[in-house]
């Protein structure tokens, strides 16, 4: 294990989260607020930490495998740590646990909450809050990578380690250029949405907010009703349009650019994703209309924009779904395991991964009538590799076994199965509210310190996708160099 190396991009991240902190420390300034002294704080520690990091001597400047899952798995972990510190020093969240809770929730783009009344908080923090899932939504260490070779150091095993998905592609020769152009894309949706709230009636500062929280698929809002609190059928037609863009795969808004229009359009996992969002509203719409007095247009709006939150795991609500009749509640369940697309900021199971598994589920039914055939499973045009589809097939299996014992963890808290169950779907899918005792009008603030930290562990093997993080704790990964 090569640590200078892993030393040293960690201080790089700990030097880009100071730079990412100075927004929110202008805006305390701007507003005059007491948190602006927690951000000068915070972004001085991290600067000297983050350099002398940096400064110490490496020995070579080579990542291989072992390194990007660690780098990958530190690297979240040491920024959620110093990224909790405003809230702790500002007392906007007195308890380290819980400042932990809700910064992991907002790198993870979870947007998950201990915070029962989020009106009160200052300005800055506010603003770092929901700037946390700006940043973990196309993930830091992306960023990262794209700035690695000017200190002479390759990024694609960080790529790797990080990108979600069953694969990391370049779509460009150089991972430096794929990471650059994934977040051209990513500042390009961001401009355009913020306008178009600005269009909308919202104020900068809100239309930033939410913004920040809709790219991101995290959910953070500046309201305790969240996009609730805006009686605007526009501003909840423009985030559910926004939400849905944002869990498609970038890499698809590449080949627009580029005209293969009929490349995007044939795309397997893009049709997949539509089609359950489609499917879900009209079914949802239905279920609303026939249970409850909202009018058919009433029930499609609500409909369209919590299937749009929850299938991207943004998490934001404009109305209590934890009313809803059980039907619609059902199909969101569901939805929670769905996710968006690879390689998007939506977190979950992954739409590829779902059309793998229905393509092997059909080839194992195509072997019972003749078991001697050669069925190759594809993805569009091209064949998808046994590994690959081993490992689908035990990444489904583990997420599930994960998601079952953490489940009866989380219920020894005396809680009912249904609101165990929603908070672990909810933070392992990187959703943010569930149903019952941790539903959309509701915190997770009543949980012990324990269950915080084991659901904030979840939030980051969701994020990481299992495997990461499994890779790297695995004593045979430290035996061997790989």
């Amino acid at each position: 294990m090569n640590y200078g190396i892993i030393r040293k991009i960690l201080g790089i991240m700990l030097i880009f989260e100071a730079i990412f902190m100075i927004p929110s420390f202008l805006i305390s300034m701007y507003y005059n607020q007491e948190d602006k002294y927690a951000f000068l704080i915070c972004i001085t520690l991290n600067l000297i930490i983050g350099y002398i990091m940096y400064k110490l001597n490496v020995k070579k400047n080579v990542i291989k495998i072992k390194e990007g899952l660690a780098i990958a798995t530190f690297g979240w972990i040491l920024i959620s740590i110093f990224g909790a510190l405003p809230f702790v020093l500002s007392k906007s969240i007195p308890s380290f646990i819980d400042a932990i809770f809700e910064t992991v929730s907002g790198f993870i783009t979870t947007g998950a909450t201990i915070i029962n009344d989020v009106e009160k908080l200052p300005k800055g923090i506010l603003f770092w809050r929901s700037f946390t899932h700006w940043i973990g939504g196309m993930g830091i260490l992306v960023f990262t990578v794209a700035l690695l070779p000017m200190v002479g150091v390759g990024g694609f095993q960080i790529f790797k380690a990080e990108s979600p998905g069953p694969t990391a592609d370049r779509f460009v020769p150089r991972i430096k250029d794929t990471a650059k152009l994934l977040y051209i894309t990513y500042l390009s949706l961001t401009i355009i949405q913020i306008v178009l709230l600005l269009i909308g009636g919202m104020n900068l500062f809100e239309a930033i907010i939410h913004t920040f929280g809709t790219v991101g698929t995290g959910g953070f809002s500046t309201r305790n009703q969240s996009i609730g609190a805006y009686n605007s059928v526009y501003i909840h037609i423009v985030i559910s349009i926004f939400m849905i863009l944002s869990g498609i795969n970038f890499s698809l808004y590449y080949s627009v650019f580029k005209g293969k229009w009929k490349e995007v359009l044939k795309n397997e996992e893009l049709r997949l994703y539509l089609g359950i969002i489609f499917v879900s509203v009209i079914l949802i719409s239905l279920g609303l209309k026939m249970n409850t007095q909202k009018s058919i247009g009433v029930s499609l709006r609500d409909a369209l924009f919590q299937v749009s939150s929850i299938i991207t795991t943004t998490g934001y609500a404009t109305d209590d779904f934890d009313l809803w009749p059980s039907f619609c509640k059902s199909i969101l369940f569901m939805l929670m395991f769905v996710g968006g697309c690879a390689g998007s900021t939506a977190g979950g199971i992954k739409g590829i991964r779902i059309l793998v598994l229905l393509k092997i589920i059909k080839r194992d039914i195509q072997k019972i009538f003749h078991p001697r055939a050669m069925i190759p499973i594809k993805n569009g045009e091209k064949i998808i590799k046994e590994e690959t589809i081993s490992a689908i097939t035990s990444f489904f299996i583990l997420y599930f076994l994960i998601f079952v014992i953490s489940t009866i963890i989380i219920s020894l808290e005396g809680i009912n199965l249904e609101s165990a169950a929603s908070a672990v779907a909810a933070t392992l899918g990187n959703i943010g509210p569930g149903f019952g005792m941790v539903g959309p009008t509701r915190t997770f603030v009543f949980f012990n310190p324990f269950s915080k930290i084991l659901l904030s562990l979840l939030m980051l093997l969701g994020r990481l996708e299992l495997f990461t993080i499994i890779a790297l704790i695995s004593p045979k990964g430290w035996r061997n160099e790989i």
